[in-house]
């Protein structure tokens, strides 16, 4: 399986890796789709270590991370969850927006994120010390984050965190030629498309357009698709079912592709 390509923003790869020796978990803050999931792919590649991910919501139970009981015809059994089995075996267990968890959930990660690394299972009767390639590693949107839903300073307070945004301008082109395979001209058009829409303000759009969406619009274009139409139903449709906003989106889009757009 070949290496995930990832394009770095800041010092986050030399953090990581620092972070991973110490034996530290880290928290990624940042937008959707700006790069986050693909960041742990590329750090669980580059350090060789499997990468366990749960996605999290609103009814991922301490269970669903830890394991249960379950009963076949020989009689009951455990079965670790995504969690022991990183904590017992090594690797990243990585929670995608943690805040969507139950609150009651993320206590069980708090002797995880100190200094002890233990695990503890009461059903069990089991203490669990981390195994040395274990790594913790949690991700939310702030932009999501309310007074209902939000990390606990307590817990907060346990990780070396990283800011990610959406990328630069040039490093955000490259991605799209990389992942989209098409020309630097249309990369640039959609980098552009993308640069505009997010500087919108007074709008319903409750998210900004993600890297993730250019990538799509790139791919439907390397495929034949018309670049305005490709934009439409990558990008514009996926941010807003308001009429008057999708109005707005496809009039600027218009500005960079028409319907006889070549690729």
């Amino acid at each position: 399986m070949s290496q995930a390509t990832y394009f770095a923003q800041s010092n986050e790869i030399e953090l990581f890796e620092a972070a991973a020796n110490m034996k530290l978990p880290i928290l990624i803050k940042g937008p959707t789709g700006c790069g986050k999931t693909r960041f742990i792919e590329f750090m669980g590649d580059k350090l060789g270590r499997k990468v366990h991910t749960v996605v999290c919501h609103d009814d991922l139970s301490a269970a669903d991370l830890i394991g249960r009981h379950l009963i076949n015809e020989e009689g009951t059994y455990w079965q670790d969850g995504p969690l022991t089995k990183a904590v017992r075996e090594g690797g990243i267990c990585y929670l995608d927006e943690i805040i969507e968890a139950r609150k009651d959930t993320t206590v069980v990660l708090h002797s995880l994120a100190d200094y002890r690394r233990v695990l503890p299972i009461d059903r069990t009767g089991e203490l669990i010390e981390a195994h040395p390639d274990f790594m913790l590693v949690v991700s939310y949107n702030p932009g999501y984050q309310n007074v209902l839903k939000g990390m606990k300073p307590s817990t907060k307070q346990r990780f070396i965190a990283l800011s990610f945004d959406y990328p630069n301008a040039e490093i955000e082109s490259q991605i799209i030629i990389k992942e989209g395979e098409v020309s630097d001209e249309i990369a640039q058009k959609l980098v552009n498309i993308a640069q505009e829409i997010r500087r919108l303000k007074d709008s319903d759009i409750q998210e900004a357009v993600s890297t993730r969406l250019l990538i799509y619009a790139a791919k439907l274009i390397s495929q034949g698709f018309d670049p305005y139409n490709a934009c439409v139903h990558s990008i514009v449709e996926s941010l807003s079912d308001e009429e008057e906003v999708l109005e707005v989106l496809r009039t600027l889009i218009a500005l960079h592709f028409d319907s006889e757009s070549d690729v």
